[in-house]
């Protein structure tokens, strides 16, 4: 085998060895230097191979690998989370709960606990603008009321148009030459021009091309954008004025929700948007280098299984159409 895995199969052999598991991220975490995560000294740490335990000299606090990291905490050996990481970074579709738990010998509620944890790493949060010619739409996710029994149906107050339904905003920057399209997404309260418009004005460099459908909330961006928009109730592609890319990556987006996970509480809902756009952003890349971006962003960032399930004002939608 080469010295990286370059497929799943690969992957699950390579890290069944926990003590390759462990030295494979301790590289990619500290490819310079192991530095203590308490207070980032990277003064001689004295290591105990058994436990796999650093104590740092400065503070004399003690150390794993894990610690500071989406892996805090967790029973779970490395030798089950890299695999898991491996397969959500790589699945077009996303990959259930159970088909994790079926995979790596763990209960689905583990499996769910990490996934979101894995998500939470892709979160890729960035300052910098999107700008050329840049494509914006909202769409509404949740399940048809037709579907649903009479008594969820008047519980959620879902009917035949958009009442009940969870919002998401996404803008996509269309691909230029050898740079591939990327998009932005957020879940949104609703679709007014005061919720709307600042989100553009956050993530769009000013004076780019902006291509909208007709919602009346996109008036008023001429000003600061070349914005062109198109009325669905008549066409939809003029020239170069569509909004056929990000329609494109909700399609996909809701593939996943319908095929993959088939329902999910609303407050989550922005982690499985993480999880999508991250591949969407990445889909040039080859498995194992989406696979080492996550493990690279994973430090800094924890969340608790009671914060993951503490009660929210939202209810729970049945993701399909």
């Amino acid at each position: 085998m080469t010295d990286r895995p370059q497929t799943l199969q690969q992957a699950i052999v390579y890290f069944s060895d926990k003590d390759v598991a462990h030295d494979y991220l301790v590289n990619l975490r500290w490819s310079d230097g192991v530095a203590c995560p308490h207070c980032q000294s990277k003064e001689r740490h004295s290591y105990t191979t058994t436990r796999k335990i650093w104590r740092c000299k400065s503070c004399k606090k003690e150390f794993s690998v894990k610690v500071g990291t989406i892996f805090e905490k967790s029973p779970i050996g490395l030798d089950k989370w890299l695999p898991a990481v491996w397969m959500i970074a790589n699945a077009k579709n996303g990959i259930s709960s159970c088909e994790i738990a079926r995979a790596l010998g763990v209960t689905q509620k583990t499996a769910w606990f990490m996934l979101h944890r894995i998500r939470l790493a892709m979160q890729s949060g960035t300052f910098e603008k999107l700008s050329d010619d840049v494509e914006a739409d909202e769409t509404y996710i949740g399940g048809k009321a037709e579907n649903m029994h009479e008594w969820k149906r008047k519980e959620s107050g879902v009917g035949r148009g958009t009442v009940g339904k969870a919002i998401v905003f996404g803008l996509l920057e269309r691909n230029a030459g050898d740079k591939p399209s990327r998009v932005k997404t957020k879940v949104v309260k609703n679709t007014k021009k005061k919720t709307l418009q600042p989100e553009i004005r956050n993530n769009v460099e000013a004076e780019s091309n902006l291509y909208t459908d007709s919602l009346k909330s996109y008036q008023g961006l001429e000003e600061e954008y070349i914005h062109q928009s198109i009325d669905h109730a008549t066409e939809y592609v003029r020239g170069n004025v569509h909004t056929n890319g990000i329609e494109n990556y909700w399609s996909l987006f809701k593939r996943s929700l319908r095929g993959t996970y088939v329902s999910c509480d609303v407050s989550h809902l922005f982690r499985y948007l993480d999880e999508q756009t991250f591949r969407f952003n990445n889909r040039r890349d080859n498995d194992h280098t989406r696979f080492s971006l996550v493990l690279g962003m994973v430090a800094g960032k924890r969340i608790t299984y009671a914060k993951l399930i503490e009660k929210t004002e939202y209810k729970q939608l049945r993701l399909f159409r």
